[in-house]
C-alpha cells in the first residue's frame, strides 16, 4: 500500500471519529501520517495493529513534540513487518493538562516509551501504572525535553569555551588562539587597552605592544636606475674585525724524498737536463740519399 492508501485506510477504521490524514516528507522514506482526537488515540493504534489490511504489528517508537503554547504532540511509528510499510499516529494533549491514555495492553514494549516520554516531557500515560524513572535520579526536578527548562550546567558555570585553562575573571594566564588567518586585534587599528596601558587591545587580558611601521625607500621613477649608496651610507657592523699586519701561517715542511731517490707523490723528478743532438750546419752530402738507396 502507497502512504496514501495506509492513511486513508486508516480513516475509514476510525470513522465516525475525525481523523486527518497526510504524507510526511522524505520522498522514498515518506509516511502515511494520521492526526487522531486524543479520546481515540488508543483505539487508533489497536486499529492499524488488528487490520488485515495495514498489519502495522511492530512498535518502532513513541515520544512527543513540545509545541510550547499549542501542548505537546504524542507520536508513535508503526511498522508492518509483512506489507513492509509505515505508519505515524499523533495526538495533541493541551499543555495544561498533559493526559493521555496508554498503549501497553496493545503493544508491551511502549512500556519503556512512554516511561522516557512521562520523565522528559512530563505527560502522564492512564492506565500505564508504574511510570517510574528511567533515565534520571529520582531526585531529579523538571522535564529537560520541555522547552522551557534551563539548562542548570549553564547557568551555574560559565561557558567552557570563553576561556582558556588556568585564567580567571582578573585576567592573565595562557593566550588565546585565533584561527589560522584570522589577523589579531592591532592590525586592523589602534585600540586602546582596557587598563590604558601603551598598545593595541587584546581583550580582557590587557594591551601588547604594536609592531613599529617600517618605512620603505621610495620607488623609482620609470626609466630612472637606482642610486647605489654611498661608502658613507653603507651599515657599519655590528662588530669591527681587529686592524694591523695579517698572521702568516707557518709554511709546511718539504716532503722527505722517497726510497733510494724515487720522487714523492706530486712532486716533479729531477735530474740533468735532456741534450738534444746538434744539427750539421753543412747540411747532408749530396747524392748521400741517392747513393744510401742505390747501395
Amino acid at each position: 500500500m502507497t502512504p496514501e492508501e495506509v492513511g486513508r485506510r486508516v480513516v475509514e477504521l476510525l470513522a465516525p471519529v475525525e481523523a486527518t490524514a497526510s504524507v510526511s516528507g522524505g520522498q522514498g522514506y515518506a509516511r502515511a501520517t494520521v492526526d487522531v482526537p486524543p479520546a481515540s488515540w488508543a483505539d487508533a493504534v489497536r486499529a492499524a495493529r488488528d487490520d488485515a489490511g495495514l498489519g502495522c504489528d511492530f512498535l518502532d517508537w513513541l515520544s512527543a513534540v513540545d509545541e510550547l503554547a499549542d501542548g505537546f504532540d504524542v507520536v508513535a511509528h508503526l511498522w508492518s513487518v509483512r506489507h513492509r510499510h509505515g505508519l505515524l499516529l499523533r495526538t495533541r494533549i493541551p499543555r495544561d493538562a498533559p493526559v493521555v491514555a496508554s498503549v501497553v495492553d496493545v503493544f508491551p514494549g511502549a512500556a519503556w516509551h512512554e516511561r522516557e516520554t512521562h520523565e522528559m516531557f512530563g505527560i502522564d500515560f492512564a492506565g500505564h501504572g508504574e511510570l517510574r524513572p528511567l533515565l534520571l535520579p529520582p531526585e531529579f526536578e523538571g522535564h529537560p525535553l520541555r522547552k522551557e527548562f534551563v539548562l542548570a550546567s549553564r547557568v551555574a558555570k560559565p561557558w567552557p569555551g570563553a576561556k582558556e585553562p588556568g585564567e580567571s575573571e582578573a585576567g592573565g594566564g595562557r593566550r588565546p588562539i585565533r584561527p589560522p588567518g584570522v589577523p589579531a586585534p592591532g592590525e586592523w587599528g589602534t585600540t586602546p587597552t582596557p587598563a590604558g596601558a601603551a598598545g593595541v587591545g587584546e581583550g580582557p587580558r590587557g594591551g601588547t605592544p604594536a609592531r613599529p611601521a617600517r618605512e620603505r625607500p621610495a620607488r623609482p621613477a620609470p626609466g630612472e636606475r637606482p642610486a647605489r649608496p654611498g661608502p658613507d651610507d653603507r651599515p657599519i657592523p655590528a662588530a669591527s674585525r681587529p686592524t694591523g699586519p695579517a698572521r702568516r701561517e707557518p709554511a709546511p715542511p718539504p716532503p722527505e724524498p722517497g726510497p733510494l731517490g724515487r720522487p714523492v707523490p706530486g712532486e716533479r723528478p729531477t735530474g740533468p737536463a735532456r741534450q738534444e743532438p746538434a744539427a750539421d750546419p753543412a747540411g747532408p752530402e749530396p747524392g748521400g740519399a741517392a747513393e744510401a738507396g742505390e747501395s
